[in-house]
């Protein structure tokens, strides 16, 4: 397998001053670099933990140290340090928001009732609180959701998950909720000048309460709603704004969700634990922000 979804030098040197430090007591870290390459390769080729190539190390120490910074949101906090004033110099900061159905290996299934004590601790958007594992059947079989905001150069902004057959409306919210672009100085920033989304957005209640934050929306009305405002007459009131121009940028998130997929632990959901997949996900945009950023610079 290719190591090209290994840390390369010009990615170290970026994520380096983002880990956390050796422990106050006990003995020290295995080294970073060659434990967080084992995971990238893991989550690169989807292949059991018991067989990832003795050059990493101790399978269990790599999955150990994925396992507590999933649960404690290292991960997280990672991705988010990297997308520091990325939206600096566009007014019309632009977000599109989009899901997709990812099939679940029969391995993700048979996790323990009892969820692990210190869950609770993540930082992580798991979808609502009676899916805790957010595994479902829709029409493709045993399945998760995976909702996803990118912007438009095709970089992960925000993530949750929910059961496969879970409408699009019900992963809306928490996705919105994990917008963050964090500053040098002052607050974070929490809301797109634009969002792009298609028809499965199309609901009353999402335009009105974007409309609230003030955020403008491109999203197209379903041929239901055309009509049902038609057949009101005057009544069923004007017809949402639509740039079709504009719409045309929302393959951008399509894209960013086809760059998680080249890792086949995110294309194949193989964790049980929803925190645990999300921590993958969280993983992978690591390695999508770092590839952008040492290419920029």
């Amino acid at each position: 397998m290719s190591a090209r979804f290994e840390l390369t030098d010009a990615e170290w040197e970026l994520l380096k001053p983002l880990l956390p430090a050796d422990p106050p007591r006990g003995g020290r870290w295995i080294d970073h670099r060659t434990v967080i390459s084992g995971i990238l390769f893991r989550e690169r080729t989807g292949i059991p933990w018991r067989d990832l190539p003795a050059r990493f190390g101790n399978w269990k120490t790599v999955y150990l140290r994925k396992r507590r910074w999933a649960l404690d949101g290292t991960w997280q906090r990672i991705a988010e340090k990297l997308r520091l004033d990325t939206d600096l110099g566009d007014p019309e900061w632009t977000l599109g928001i989009d899901s997709s159905v990812v099939r679940a290996h029969q391995h993700a299934a048979g996790a323990r009732h009892q969820r692990p004590a210190d869950e609770s601790k993540t930082l992580t958007a798991a979808g609502p609180d009676s899916e805790p594992k957010a595994l479902g059947r829709s029409r493709g079989g045993f399945s998760t959701k995976l909702h996803l905001a990118a912007d438009l150069h095709s970089r992960p902004i925000s993530r949750a998950l929910t059961a496969g057959q879970r409408h699009d409306r019900i992963g809306f919210d928490p996705v919105m909720a994990g917008i963050r672009i964090p500053r040098h100085h002052g607050r974070p920033r929490t809301r797109p000048a634009h969002l792009l989304g298609d028809k499965g957005y199309s609901v009353a209640a999402i335009r009105a309460g974007l409309r609230r934050r003030g955020i403008r929306v491109t999203i197209p009305e379903r041929k239901d709603q055309q009509k049902n405002r038609l057949n009101r007459g005057r009544h069923g009131g004007r017809p949402p704004g639509f740039d079709r121009e504009r719409y045309r940028q929302r393959n951008t998130i399509e894209r960013a969700i086809n760059k998680l997929k080249q890792f086949r632990a995110v294309a194949t959901r193989y964790d049980k634990r929803a925190f645990m997949y999300l921590a993958t996900i969280d993983i992978a945009t690591i390695k999508i922000w770092l590839h952008d950023l040492t290419k920029i610079n």
